[in-house]
């Protein structure tokens, strides 16, 4: 599902270069902010972290 979600955005960005400045100016201030970045690994690596504590318990 994601795959097809990041190909259809690249092919928008590829269609409409002016959507890319759009994208870029939304994107920029987000990623400067430490909890946004912070959430953002926090929920990429929710499964490998769960895993691993769930082996430490068992």
């Amino acid at each position: 599902m994601m795959r097809l979600i990041f190909g259809a955005v690249l092919g928008l960005l590829v269609a409409y270069p002016a959507l890319l400045t759009v994208v870029l100016a939304v994107v920029a201030p987000l990623v400067s902010q430490p909890a946004v970045l912070a959430f953002a690994a926090g929920v990429t690596l929710w499964p490998r972290i769960s895993r691993r504590v769930r082996g430490w318990a068992s």
